[in-house]
């Protein structure tokens, strides 16, 4: 009985050690900027770690161009390219986190949420 108590104390342990570094990515990622952009960048929107969109560049020349489809294209494409690569840093970082903390099935639930999972 007490070596299962030493089991949970442990794994308590590491539960109190992944949620201290969860907050310091959750706040690494908040800093973090990645951009995508569309139509040879005349579309540029920037992105944070969380997948928030923070800033998006639109070129003068399609703003009086008058074609709204085309600009609302480019927008969809720059802003779907800045959250896949906002995804890619955050999985980055949570399989560190994944990598240096041995909770069993953490893998596999992070990758569920497309963060971390199997290495490639």
């Amino acid at each position: 009985m007490l070596k299962g108590l030493g089991n949970m104390a442990s794994l308590l342990k590491q539960a109190q050690e992944m949620q201290g570094k969860m907050a310091e990515i959750q706040e690494n990622l908040g800093r973090m900027r990645v951009e995508g952009s569309a139509g040879g960048e005349m579309v540029v929107v920037e992105a944070n770690g969380q997948q928030q969109i923070i800033g998006c560049k639109i070129e003068q020349s399609l703003l009086e161009g008058g074609d709204a489809e085309m600009l609302e294209d480019l927008l969809v494409a720059a802003v779907n390219q800045a959250l896949d690569k906002s995804k890619e840093v955050a999985a980055k970082e949570m399989s560190q986190l994944a990598g240096n903390v041995n909770v069993p099935g953490l893998q596999d639930a992070l990758s569920k949420f497309g963060l971390g999972g199997p290495p490639e």
